[in-house]
């Protein structure tokens, strides 16, 4: 993926770290924010125009600074509408213990103001791995 003459975003995993405006550039890639110039090719296909549904359906997943609370939806829930299908009690398990969450304290909780920002984040980190995108923004 080219997303500017300078970078080039390769398979794998990538950090961007510093104040060089990380959060401006995945709202760019998202369409949350309009680019002023250029074009955002991704899997060489112009996406500058798409509205943040088209791009999630691409495969794009984006996590927000501040993730959304759900009060009375539950964590199980949350994965399940992410995956965009069914999942099996371990496969919800694991979404959560690769974000360092132990699925048996979590699953059956509300996603609300119960939960720390921590743990809220690292739940919707949870839900960008079950969407099983081929680009995650976090």
């Amino acid at each position: 993926m080219q997303i500017a003459p300078l970078l080039n975003i390769g398979r794998g995993v990538t950090a961007l770290i510093g104040g060089g405006g990380k959060t401006t550039l995945a709202k760019v890639i998202m369409g949350l924010v309009t680019p002023t110039s250029g074009q955002i090719l991704w899997n060489g296909e112009d996406i500058t125009a798409l509205d943040i549904t088209a791009r999630a359906k691409r495969g794009i997943s984006y996590g927000f600074q501040q993730p959304p609370r759900f009060k009375g939806m539950k964590v199980s829930d949350l994965l399940t509408i992410a995956a965009g299908k069914a999942l099996s009690h371990d496969e919800a398990c694991s979404y959560l213990t690769q974000v360092g969450l132990c699925a048996r304290d979590y699953l059956s909780r509300d996603v609300d103001t119960s939960l720390s920002g921590g743990e809220v984040k690292r739940i919707e980190i949870a839900t960008i791995l079950a969407r099983n995108g081929e680009l995650m923004i976090f």
